[in-house]
């Protein structure tokens, strides 16, 4: 597929989502990595288009260079914001409210704290995500360590063979003493990259993941 042809595919498919209004957005395609430029008017917006231009076959990487303009009458307080967020949480049965701390400033949230699964980390930034009048989430939520556990590499090389989606003999795991996993080879597409992330995640006593997964 030639970039001239992969760029008119990412725009149809931005025109197509609902959650998006492409009418700022640039698309630049070079050899299959994508760059959006542009604006748009909040930061679920912005995760939209990114995710609409992940699902589109033969993107390899995606670099966003895309601006949150919220409008002057859509702008909320910082700490209007940072309520609305803490609320979110407390609704959340997911979400350990009490070990999460919240900062609002010009706009963006900054997520701190210690959860014990990666899930609870990932839930609050998706849900503080949603909300109008936010520029950008910055999460520095990290995962409580666990003692090691026995077998991590052997359950997440069991859980790829398991899944249909995911070509296990093309990804190698490695696993060190702290369960820091780092997992290496080739994926077909982002939903098995992300499918293959989010089953290694799922085993228990990981504590930090790095995906050098390749998309060809």
């Amino acid at each position: 597929m030639t970039d001239l042809s992969l760029q008119q595919r990412i725009l149809e498919e931005l025109h197509f989502d609902p959650q998006v209004d492409p009418a700022h957005i640039g698309v630049i395609v070079d050899k299959g990595v994508v760059t959006l430029t542009g604006h748009v008017g909040d930061y679920a917006q912005k995760l939209a288009a990114e995710e609409a231009v992940r699902r589109v076959k033969g993107v390899r990487a995606v670099a966003e260079e895309l601006e949150v303009r919220v409008a002057n009458h859509k702008r909320t307080a910082d700490d209007e914001i940072a309520t609305r967020i803490a609320d979110l949480f407390a609704w959340d049965a997911r979400i350990p409210e009490s070990q999460i701390r919240i900062k609002v400033r010009d706009g963006w949230a900054y997520l701190d704290g210690e959860v014990a699964w990666n899930f609870q980390r990932r839930e609050a930034q998706d849900q503080a995500s949603k909300l109008s009048g936010l520029v950008g989430v910055i999460n520095n939520i990290k995962v409580r360590e666990k003692p090691p556990v026995a077998g991590i590499r052997r359950r997440i090389e069991e859980a790829f063979q398991r899944h249909a989606a995911i070509d296990a003999e093309a990804i190698d795991v490695s696993v060190d003493g702290r369960g820091a996993v780092k997992l290496e080879g080739i994926v077909h597409s982002w939903p098995e990259r992300a499918a293959a992330e989010n089953a290694a995640w799922s085993v228990p006593g990981v504590t930090r993941l790095e995906s050098n997964l390749r998309i060809t």
